[in-house]
């Protein structure tokens, strides 16, 4: 069969359960054909196409049936559209036959159309007809208001007959839902039709005589669910046997869903043993510490198992001992498919992209598939664990389209989701070819975090790209964040918007830090240890530390040129300045990471070979991960914290230096790029453009230069940041955030 049904007011009204049961009954029905059929312009039913709750049509006619798309391809039907366009007299001329109407064109998207605002008077105006049949046009005037030029012998009925006849469906297999008289065409007994309940009176008047259409009581979807059964389009049955259960609530009242498990797995002589994470400043451990005072929850993640493997363990502990009431909640999935979603798409294909670094990037439709697939299986997951009106905190890009998947799964769930990766503008985000699919599944979102307030205002500017988005509220982003000062500040920020469907709520939430994680570091005998044995290798020489994973993100190939450079022009500092550079390997599997690991080295060596001296080198490369308590000696010892990446959402590694420094009561200065998240909020520190050279070398100059009592104040102001706004402070603003229902109006600043 074929649904043929009109959007506003039709499709897209309706009590909730309604919309939901007709859309599940689609999906659950391939052989039924959907074909939106309505007075909007194509550009105006794409935002819908975005929207992974609607099902997609097979079929779109638009401009009140001047127009025929396929709705896979988004192409022209031929030679039904070819037909169409050979009647239309163009948009210029129907402009220059009507002015002297005194009509105003309605500002919406239109094609072989011209629709205005029109008042009953006007409408009837004898000479505005024969302007029209002059034309070879057809008018139609609907809800005493609205008049459409249309190509003459257009209309929805006649379009959708074309449509049926090209297809070769018969009359009696099409349903056709409407609620206005521009609808009436293909409600008029040419084929089986419904009025939904709450349609326009004249409608309801004009077809009150035909047995093939139906006046339904229920409005929207409603409607259309009591046409299935009027006409027995679903069996003897009905609709009532298509319902879908939704799944079945779980017991967390919190769930948190991460790519990766709060744990290491690895395997030794064939068995599964697990490890604490080892990464010296990953997202792992500011995660779990918000579970460090035993808050209950789930950890959705994902776990390598393959055929043949010991039986598969979906739930297991965390830590009993540290988070005691945390259980992982693990989502199966084969090694070529962690391989596929993370090591080779994600990073080929988003990580690139949201570092401004598209030219980098690689698409590959059938990676998409992947990724949709594995989204898609976290969604399961966390629907089995959700309580009933749970809150479900997703993280980061990797997981993009599980709030579309999990809002049809559990329409009752709270879902909120922290993007830790920049965010770039539009210009750069719409070079992905899946941009409308991704952000219409954010936008099932109630809360969407990001560290500052730049990368908020590019996902709204990304999203107005997708579907119209209204205005709900805004804020000043000072004082917490600096405006003007730093290359990724911004005055103010959006905080709500409203798609049409939901008011999606925005905020800023630089990720905390752990602050006794580095207390607890510090106190370690090997940590002091290590100390000592630093402050003795150091002596007279003063250290510029890097930290940081092997990525062209980071930037490590330009703060290596600039070191350089720093040493060529600055002699008196050779033998008494050292960078040391810890760099941390990206997985074995991820080869596109080859060539910069080739060309540092080559860096480092050239740069050791010009300057280096008996007893003293300029450039100590560290090509592994370290322990986090030998991170912190290092830190402890650091007169300059260089950390220059090209682009970054945050940057932990800078809170985590300015903590130890502080901590200790330190003066050791941070350096930090402009392009880094943590630039807009670390107040003290020497902000630097990592791609200018010269003001690389020259900032890091000034900060081995700088005096100590301007160094210890800088470093007070940064300390009292980091200490105030911890992990703690992060989880709580933006589970705040979450659960606070109100949103303020607008109010324009004057």
């Amino acid at each position: 069969m074929l649904l043929a049904t009109d959007l506003d007011g039709t499709f897209l009204a309706g009590d909730p359960e309604d919309r939901l049961s007709l859309y599940q009954t689609i999906a659950a029905h391939p052989e039924i054909r959907l074909a939106y059929v309505t007075g909007r312009s194509l550009e105006a039913v794409l935002p819908l196409l975005a929207d992974p709750t609607l099902p997609q049509p097979d079929f779109i006619i638009s401009d009140v049936g001047a127009s025929f798309t396929h709705g896979d391809t988004l192409q022209p039907i031929q030679p039904l559209q070819s037909q169409v366009d050979a009647l239309w007299p163009g948009e210029s001329q129907v402009a220059s036959a009507i002015e002297g109407f005194a009509l105003e064109r309605q500002d919406v998207p239109q094609m072989r159309r011209c629709s205005y605002f029109c008042s009953p008077a006007q409408a009837a105006d004898p000479a505005l007809q024969d302007a029209a049949q002059a034309l070879g046009c057809d008018l139609l005037y609907s809800a005493e208001r609205y008049l459409d030029f249309l190509p003459q012998g257009v209309n929805k009925g006649s379009s959708l007959q074309a449509l049926a006849n090209w297809l070769g469906i018969d009359n009696d297999q099409v349903l056709t839902a409407g609620d206005t008289l521009n609808d009436l065409s293909m409600l008029s007994g040419t084929f089986k039709g419904v009025c939904v309940g709450e349609s326009e009176a004249g409608l309801l008047q004009a077809t009150e005589a035909y047995s093939r259409t139906l006046h339904a009581s229920r409005p929207g979807c409603g409607g259309i669910l009591q046409a299935f059964v009027h006409f027995g389009f679903l069996g003897e049955h009905g609709i009532a046997a298509e319902r879908r259960l939704a799944a079945k609530p779980g017991q967390a009242q919190m769930v948190m869903v991460y790519h990766r498990l709060p744990y290491e797995e690895h395997r030794v002589g064939g068995a599964l043993q697990r490890r604490r994470p080892t990464s010296p400043n990953g997202i792992i451990p500011t995660l779990l510490s918000f579970f460090g005072d035993g808050r209950p929850g789930s950890w959705v993640a994902w776990a390598v198992h393959e055929d043949g493997d010991e039986a598969f363990d979906t739930h297991t502990t965390v830590d009993a001992e540290r988070y005691p009431r945390l259980t992982a909640a693990r989502v199966k999935l084969s090694k070529a498919e962690v391989d596929i979603f993370y090591k080779r798409f994600s990073k080929e294909a988003f990580w690139p992209t949201l570092h401004t670094f598209w030219e980098r990037a690689t698409f590959n439709e059938d990676d998409w598939q992947v990724f949709l697939k594995v989204n898609r299986a976290f969604a399961e997951r966390t629907a089995l664990e959700a309580a009933e009106g749970a809150i479900v905190w997703l993280h980061d890009y990797n997981l993009w389209m599980v709030p579309g998947y999990l809002r049809e799964l559990r329409p009752d769930l709270r879902i909120a989701f922290f993007h830790h990766t920049y965010f770039p503008s539009a210009d750069v985000f719409n070079v992905l070819p899946w941009r409308r699919q991704i952000i219409g599944s954010l936008l099932q979102c109630d809360y969407i975090g990001f560290h500052i307030p730049r990368q908020v205002e590019n996902f709204v500017d990304v999203a107005r790209g997708v579907t119209p988005l209204q205005t709900v509220s805004r804020q000043n982003c000072a004082p917490r964040f600096i405006t003007y000062g730093c290359a990724v500040g911004l005055e103010r920020m959006t905080t709500a918007v409203d798609t049409g469907s939901r008011v999606v709520k925005l905020g800023a939430h630089p990720v905390g830090l752990d602050i006794d994680r580095v207390r607890n570091a510090l106190a370690l005998e090997q940590t002091q240890q290590q100390m000592t044995r630093l402050r003795k290798e150091l002596s007279g020489i003063k250290l510029i530390l890097s930290v940081e994973r092997l990525d062209y993100t980071k930037g490590i190939l330009e703060k290596l040129q600039a070191f350089e450079r720093l040493l060529a022009d600055n002699p008196e500092l050779l033998g008494k300045v050292t960078l040391v550079s810890i760099c941390v390997p990206a997985a074995s599997e991820m080869t596109i990471y080859d060539e910069l690991q080739a060309q540092i080295e080559q860096a480092v060596g050239r740069i050791n070979g010009r300057f280096a001296r008996i007893g003293w080198t300029p450039v100590q490369f560290f090509f592994r991960s370290f322990p986090f308590d030998q991170v912190v000696a290092w830190y402890a010892m650091a007169d300059v914290m260089w950390i220059t990446p090209l682009r970054d959402g945050l940057n932990l590694v800078a809170k985590e230096f300015v903590a130890t420094q502080g901590l200790l009561q330190g003066h050791g200065v941070l350096a930090l790029s402009e392009f880094a998240g943590a630039a807009a909020e670390l107040k003290g520190a020497l902000l630097t453009n990592p791609h200018d050279t010269a003001d690389l070398a020259s900032t890091c100059y000034l900060a081995l230069n700088m005096p100590k009592a301007e160094a210890q104040a800088r470093l007070r102001e940064l300390f009292d940041i980091v200490s105030y706004n911890d992990i703690r402070r992060w989880g709580d603003e933006f589970l705040a955030g979450v659960t606070e229902h109100e949103v303020a109006p607008l109010v324009l600043a004057s």
